[in-house]
């Protein structure tokens, strides 16, 4: 564009700071006047030519400004109308002239009076290319910020497009945007027409990028306020329909105190969304859907769970020792084990509780010993019968897609007991089966293994809960039937069967005491002697246990009451010698030592689910072909161990003083008394080889010799187990000498001390050994 400066006109006129106010000439605007100053100003103007300058202040708040205050560039402006209002205002209507530039502030008082300098360029110029394109681009920006701010009419968009000149394009167009103060007194402070339209472009775009980010965000806030509009009339809905169906209930309320509950909890994080989710969905629900009752089923069991409970252990050992000695008599080991966990937890608070495995035979006080523990440690106590269960279900529960579905028993149990560490006993865990339904034992891996169960996952709750704090107790009788990777996860306690005089102290100590306050007899004098007891356990018990032994004293006790009642008496006295009255004839007849020294006839030591017992083995050798017949319901151990005994007497005929031959001319028949009960192992094998030498040599068998251990083909004697048991057994049947596997020499430690006295123990390493105490020598038998 050809500019061409005209001459600098010189201008004095009263001036008036603006707050907030920018004035573009062309523009038409009216604003309040307040301020004596600018009041002062205006009127001075009127006098004059109605010719006012305008600029704007920096500050908006600054009430009287200065000149450093406001900018010295502003528009020449004609005052069109002016109207006083109430309170010493003035209305004032002015339209813009054009700019102008303060050179010297001439006066302040009464009001502020300005020489300007008033540039004057020539509004008839020859238009070129560059001047048009940057007209039109302002146009085109200007017509993009009317369609998206919808801030300008339309009617705006053809009187600006109908604007020839440049500068008047500007300033027209700035008149009719929201611009920041600065912006605009950017476009006042451009005089050269070009220059001002550039800038007005550069101002446009990026209002139109603020306009587009500001879009973006109400619609964003818009959707998410729809979003929450439309569930709550959704909701709304929802609980007219269910008024209207009788089917409102208060499940909002419901709903809203299950969501108290599981905040309320201290519970793993994924768990609280789980159970929050759950609660959202019951809402959703209808509540004469199925779905409804599966879900409140759920969240009951969620809230109800001990997640965040658990009882504080008494760490005091003496009087956990206390207890525990109360409770029961014996059990040495079990006692140690768990005073040795409470002086880790005094020691140590974060250990992980023990899963410990008690097996013994039945009635030596694996279960109850469990109830003492748990009184022992002042925590709750919970216990699962494992015997017979076969369904996985059991154990992990059912998934909720099935009808009815409940937690398994571990979850169960452990709701019940209120806490997330008490003492779990998992009963006769020997006895699990596994069938078309899973394999329990293999899902109880997860359960008794530390590493594990902190996270153990029920499939009805679908959701971790910590098991480690638990304290897992197990019973079995035998090992021989749990899976070996469920073995290696607990720490097995072995408990043996008590002996003749334990059993007389747990008899004298609890069971009596007990069985009398139980029928009534406390406030009678109700005396069962010591010799009675004996009897008691000898002869009409077999056990290892003192299970019948108290069924046996409760027995008494009946007749001593019934007799009470019928005779009117208050005492009554029970010895050995009246036993039977009360207990009728004796059941059991002890295998006794043999008074007489015979042939083939050798007492050897058995272990049985009851205890250990004596078994005399009988050889009889007879003119055959040599064949090898045993009875008496032996196993397929127990053949293999005669037939080993049989090879090693063929290979040593010349020292046993045996015919070379009789393998070959005589039958050996082999038996065990009491074939009604199966028998195997490896241990009668030295008892068996030492009868058949017997019988074959015609050499009597000491009858107060008892012996146990496994033979190979070498004669070599290897130890066996069940020991203490093997020894007790003897020590009834009044034997006097014990023959033992070398090796099975550590075993003594667990044989009472009172027992240990009365017989004479012999460890041997090999046949001859065995035969030089077992069998009667020449001088013995004339010394008989």
């Amino acid at each position: 564009m050809d500019k061409k400066n005209g001459t600098q006109k010189s201008k004095v006129m009263p001036l008036i700071p603006l707050r907030g106010l920018s004035i573009f000439p062309y523009m038409v605007i009216h604003f309040d006047v307040g301020r004596d100053k600018s009041i002062n100003a205006l009127e001075k103007a009127m006098i004059n030519d109605s010719m006012i300058f305008l600029t704007s202040q920096k500050e908006a708040k600054v009430d009287m400004p200065t000149p450093e205050d406001f900018y010295h560039v502003g528009t020449i402006c004609k005052i069109k109308q002016m109207l006083k209002l109430p309170g010493d205002t003035v209305r004032v209507l002015v339209e813009g002239i054009n700019r102008a530039k303060i050179t010297e502030i001439i006066k302040d008082e009464p009001y502020y009076e300005a020489k300007l300098e008033e540039p004057s360029y020539s509004t008839e110029v020859e238009k070129d290319k560059k001047v048009e394109a940057i007209m039109r681009m302002v146009i085109e920006k200007f017509e993009e910020y009317t369609s998206a701010g919808n801030k300008v009419s339309a009617d705006v968009l053809i009187t600006v497009s109908e604007i020839e000149e440049p500068g008047r394009l500007a300033d027209v167009i700035a008149s009719y945007i929201q611009l920041k103060s600065t912006n605009k007194q950017r476009l006042l402070e451009a005089f050269d027409p070009y220059e001002r339209l550039e800038t007005l472009h550069a101002i446009l775009e990026e209002e139109l990028e603020v306009i587009q980010i500001e879009k973006q965000i109400a619609q964003r806030v818009k959707k998410q306020i729809n979003k929450v509009q439309k569930e709550y009339y959704l909701k709304e809905q929802l609980k007219a329909i269910q008024k209207e169906l009788g089917e409102d209930e208060g499940i909002a309320q419901e709903v809203e105190e299950y969501k108290e509950k599981i905040e309320d909890i201290d519970m793993p994080d994924e768990v609280k969304e789980k159970a929050l989710k759950e609660a959202e969905r019951l809402l959703k629900v209808s509540p004469s859907s199925a779905e409804t009752g599966v879900i409140r089923t759920y969240l009951d069991w969620i809230v109800d769970l001990p997640w965040d409970k658990e009882t504080e252990d008494r760490v005091d050992i003496k009087k956990s020792r206390d207890i525990l000695d109360q409770d029961h008599y014996g059990l040495k080991d079990v006692k140690e084990r768990i005073l040795e966990y409470l002086a880790i937890r005094e020691l140590a608070n974060s250990m992980k509780g023990p899963i410990l495995c008690l097996v013994g035979p039945p009635g030596v006080g694996k279960t109850s010993i469990a109830k003492s523990i748990a009184r022992a440690l002042n925590r709750e106590f919970t216990r699962m019968s494992l015997g017979g269960v076969r369904d996985e279900a059991e154990i992990r529960g059912h998934r909720r897609t099935y009808v009815g579905a409940i937690p398994g028993r571990i979850i169960s149990s452990i709701k019940k007991a209120g806490s997330k560490n008490p003492v779990f006993l998992f009963d006769e865990i020997d006895k699990l089966s596994s069938g078309f339904r899973g394999d329990p034992a293999s899902a109880l891996l997860e359960v008794l293994d530390p590493e594990q169960n902190n996270t153990f996952t029920d499939h009805f709750l679908e959701a971790p809960f910590d098991l480690s704090k638990v304290l897992f107790i197990t019973t079995a009788n035998s090992l021989n039937t749990i899976p070996r990777p469920l073995l290696d996860r607990m720490e097995v306690i072995r408990i043996s069967g008590y002996t003749e005089e334990e059993k007389l102290q747990i008899a004298n100590k609890y069971l009596i005491p007990k069985q009398i306050g139980e029928h009534g007899l406390k406030d009678k004098k109700v005396n069962i002697s010591e010799n009675a007891v004996r009897e008691v356990i000898n002869s009409y018990t077999r056990e290892s246990g003192v299970r019948n032994l108290e069924r046996m004293i409760a027995n008494i006790c009946r007749k001593v009451a019934k007799r009470m009642v019928e005779e009117n008496i208050d005492s009554a006295k029970i010895n050995a010698g009246n036993l039977n009255k009360y207990l009728g004839i004796q059941k059991y007849r002890r295998e006794k030592a043999k008074k007489e020294n015979q042939i083939g006839i050798v007492t050897g030591l058995a272990w049985t689910a009851v205890g250990g017992e004596t078994l005399s083995i009988e050889v009889t050798p007879m003119p055959g072909t040599g064949k090898l017949q045993l009875t008496g319901q032996l196993g397929d151990v127990m053949k293999e161990s005669a037939r080993a005994g049989i090879s090693f007497i063929r290979s040593k005929t010349e020292e046993f003083e045996i015919d070379k031959d009789f393998y070959k001319e005589k039958d050996i028949h082999i038996h065990i008394p009491e074939g009604a009960i199966p028998k195997d192992g490896p241990s009668a094998g030295i008892t068996m080889a030492t009868a058949v030498i017997s019988a074959l040599s015609n050499v009597p068998v000491n009858s107060k010799v008892a012996m146990t251990g496994e033979i190979t083909l070498r004669g070599r004697v290897l130890p066996v187990g069940g020991i203490k048991e093997k020894v007790l057994g003897a020590n009834r049947a009044g034997i006097k000498k014990v023959l033992l596997p070398w090796d099975n020499k550590k075993d003594m430690e667990d044989i009472p001390s009172n027992v240990r006295k009365k017989l004479e123990f012999v460890f041997v390493e090999n046949m001859e050994e065995v035969l030089s105490h077992a069998l009667v020598k020449e001088d013995e038998k004339n010394e008989n």
